[in-house]
């Protein structure tokens, strides 16, 4: 294959009623060329001397001002598309039908249509998109990259119980089990055919 071929990347998704996620799987993308529309995306960018792009046609159209992108956990890039009309979940993210070996559900991200109303963290209809970027892993440079920050601690830690002294507790699984009896019933033999 020769050297300067250009790459489709593995592209991750998933939805809500109002969002779309999308993840870019390449690492270190060097100089990306992001271009959104109402109705497409654009990428472009290189990483291990390859040359990846990736030009689709959404199933319905999204709001390109509201619409974030960014590098998530200083790897891979992430977009986060507001769709146009709130609703129902789209079928597929394309506006082809046909199927592509590189497009793939983000089960990570992914919630099921029905379970949308327990969802209390992710951010909903106009929600702080910064914020739950800054959640995800310090997404520096959304939009037009400039600061491009550090992916930072693992805050929110504080809260977690101690785990420390488990052992001086006694659990209902540590009860002694009886002995096991031995079977008594008389063998028998099959019959011989």
């Amino acid at each position: 294959m020769p050297e300067n071929a250009i790459h489709t990347p593995q592209v991750l998704w998933a939805q809500r009623d109002d969002i779309v996620y999308l993840t870019v799987a390449v690492e270190d993308v060097d100089k990306p060329e992001v271009k959104l529309e109402e109705n497409t995306l654009f990428f472009r960018g290189s990483a291990h001397n390859q040359t990846y792009e990736l030009n689709i046609e959404l199933f319905k159209p999204i709001n390109q001002q509201e619409s974030k992108w960014g590098v998530y956990a200083q790897k891979h890039w992430m977009f986060i598309l507001k769709k146009q009309e709130k609703g129902p979940y789209w079928p597929r993210l394309l506006k082809d039908s046909k199927k592509v070996h590189w497009l793939k559900a983000d089960w990570n991200k992914w919630k099921d249509e029905d379970d949308e109303d327990e969802e209390e963290s992710a951010p909903q209809a106009g929600g702080d998109f910064d914020q739950m970027f800054r959640q995800m892993g310090g997404l520096g440079g959304m939009g037009g990259m400039e600061g491009m920050g550090g992916l930072g601690g693992l805050g929110g830690m504080d809260d977690l119980p101690d785990l420390n002294d488990m052992d001086e507790k006694e659990d209902s699984d540590d009860e002694k089990l009886p002995d096991l009896e031995e079977n008594t019933e008389s063998k028998t033999e099959a019959p011989s055919a």
